[in-house]
């Protein structure tokens, strides 16, 4: 059982920069595959980023080489650095959990990232 829970949303023009955090508590995030997930109005939900537990990252094509997915897991932490944003950008961001090997899978409730042109 892991509890995530997302911050660093807002409003920021085009071109600007967030970065968004991901908390884990109840279990230590070395145990799971990590990724943000985002979802737009009327939309589906889909992968942004993913990380898996000791492997390498993995982008959606439109956000490579201006999103960086990271983990601290000292700190028990995931982080969605977002740079050179789109107003296409815009979306609920999601931070998704997946427990190594028994496949349990958690989600945060989300944190709005709005992006104006």
């Amino acid at each position: 059982q892991v509890q995530l829970l997302e911050s660093g949303g807002g409003l920021v023009q085009a071109g600007g920069s967030l970065r968004l955090s991901c908390a884990a508590s109840g279990d230590g995030i070395s145990r799971y595959d990590m990724a943000w997930y985002r979802q737009a109005p009327g939309k589906q939900r889909d992968l942004v980023a993913f990380l898996p537990r000791g492997g390498t990252t993995n982008y959606e094509e439109s956000v490579k080489g201006r999103f960086t997915i990271s983990r601290d897991n000292a700190k028990n932490t995931v982080d969605l650095q977002m740079n050179s944003l789109k107003p296409e950008d815009t979306a609920v961001y999601y931070c998704y959990a997946r427990r190594a090997y028994w496949g349990e899978v958690y989600w945060g409730q989300g944190t709005q990232v709005t992006v104006s042109s």
